[in-house]
């Protein structure tokens, strides 16, 4: 779909469906010449998300459809549902050229208003139909936006994020057979070869050795699948303000390895590796968007799977700064591979903070749901950062404690740390952080425990519920942003 910006001092041009968006109880502003009935505009009374469909009686529309945007402050969620019923609107009624018209300023936020809108027009078009023999093509081609300068100037940011959060989604969704280690590989050369700023490294196993890289190393011993640590790179042109590193867990498939998990819903496990996709969606929006930050992207990609190479219960393994972990649990591998690509970062890269997202604990849904991610961390500055940024998102954050229980609850008998804690001690979503808080030294740093809003999550018209949501990207960048 292309997205074309412009004024609404700029003419109408042939469209088939034209969008005239009005607040609550409004007087509607129709472009020149374009008429409806006026029972149409009679029975519509501007609630939020509320729509009318209606052919125009004259004008260069076709069709003409209301959409409500509610009474009082305008939200950006509102913006961003609003976008994404009025894509799959177009779509379901094959609409090839749509026109979304604002004709009155939507005050002083219209550049935030306006991102948040193309946000929601580009993640709900999207569908992954790519493996579907009689799939059909997406009909519509080509919408534009008719507003403010400054609401337009959100909206080319919006696109960029949006699409950023569509890659990502792509990702999950794609089956694991598919979606194996070294296609995430390719995934991240794709990213650094179209963009100038953005370079990539690519850590084998024979080069992980060499650093040491035990506890990353481990997890891949079961599968025909290489592991391998992606990095990307991505540079300003002038003198950095910051150097910030993002590192998300990239699991393609996870059994369980020898801990196997059950076989009901073993498929979901393809979102396993849902950190490392919030990673490279957000890496591929900063390659646009330019911000004067150094940022690097981290994502240790392995499969989990069962064989008589695998990891056992009761193995140990040494990471890259020398600590050793007693594996107890086979299932509890992304803490191993984190662990690994922390030190890396921590030691390699040196940043000033560091953030990692990985679908870590079956315990934070437990604890928050789909609707909120788990942070925790060594700084309650950059934890308060990421909290902001869920509420400009949408992507919702809400802190949860490493409390030196936690951290005694991860020592060792025969190592220094295990990597699962006992029964008794609960709270399975911070003693994971209290482990990976091993591998940071002291580098300002926060997990996120996507578990539970990586997938799953309820819809909100631009994201589609059971399937996978992008979550991070936009919260990423909005956290970059801000550190910029």
């Amino acid at each position: 779909m292309k997205l074309v910006l412009k004024t609404t001092t700029q003419n109408l041009v042939k469209t088939d469906l034209l969008i005239i968006t009005a607040r609550e109880n409004s007087r509607l502003t129709l472009p020149r010449g374009v008429k409806v009935p006026k029972l149409a505009t009679q029975s519509f009374g501007g609630k939020s998300r509320e729509m009318r469909l209606t052919d125009a009686t004259s004008g260069l529309a076709a069709r003409v459809l209301l959409v409500g945007l509610g009474s009082g402050k305008l939200e950006s969620e509102t913006l961003r549902r609003c976008g994404a019923l009025i894509s799959q609107k177009a779509e379901k009624i094959s609409a090839t050229s749509t026109t979304v018209w604002f004709d009155k300023s939507v005050g002083k936020s219209a550049e935030k208003l306006g991102q948040a809108f193309a946000e929601g027009l580009i993640m709900g078009a999207y569908q992954l139909s790519d493996f579907k023999s009689n799939s059909p093509k997406a009909q519509l081609k080509r919408l534009a936006i008719h507003a403010s300068r400054e609401f337009n100037i959100g909206a080319k940011k919006g696109r960029i994020i949006g699409e950023a959060n569509c890659l990502a989604r792509r990702l999950q969704d794609t089956p694991a057979n598919l979606m194996r280690p070294c296609d995430l590989v390719s995934e991240a050369r794709k990213i650094a070869s179209g963009a100038e700023q953005v370079t990539s490294r690519i850590i084998d196993e024979k080069a992980m050795a060499k650093f040491g890289m035990g506890s990353l190393l481990s997890v891949s011993r079961g599968s025909s699948e290489p592991a391998y640590l992606i990095h990307l790179t991505y540079k300003p042109k002038r003198k950095a303000g910051k150097k910030l590193c993002l590192i998300g867990k990239g699991l393609t498939f996870d059994a369980g390895g020898i801990s196997l998990k059950p076989s009901a819903k073993m498929d979901e496990m393809k979102y396993d590796m849902s950190g490392g996709a919030a990673v490279l969606g957000a890496m591929a929006a900063i390659a646009e968007l330019k911000p004067n930050i150094e940022l690097h992207g981290l994502v240790p990609a392995s499969e989990n799977l069962p064989d008589g190479k695998a990891n056992k219960p009761g193995d140990l393994v040494t990471a890259m700064n020398g600590t050793t972990i007693e594996v107890l649990n086979t299932d509890a591998e992304g803490r191993l591979i984190l662990a690994d690509a922390l030190v890396y970062a921590e030691r390699k890269i040196k940043p000033d903070a560091m953030v990692d997202l990985a679908t870590l604990t079956g315990a934070v849904l437990h604890a928050l749901g789909h609707e909120y991610t788990g942070a925790m961390g060594n700084n309650e500055s950059l934890i308060e950062e990421l909290v902001e940024s869920g509420k400009n998102t949408g992507e919702l954050v809400w802190p949860l404690p490493i409390h030196e229980k936690h951290a005694d609850a991860m020592t060792g008998k025969v190592g220094d740390l295990k990597n699962i804690s006992g029964p008794g001690i609960g709270a399975g979503s911070s003693t994971g952080g209290a482990f990976l808080k091993n591998f940071v030294g002291d580098i300002p740093w926060v997990h996120l425990d996507i578990a539970g809003s990586a997938w799953g999550a309820a819809d909100r018209d631009y994201q589609n519920g059971d399937t996978g949501t992008g979550v991070g990207v936009r919260l990423l960048v909005d956290w970059i942003e801000q550190n910029t």
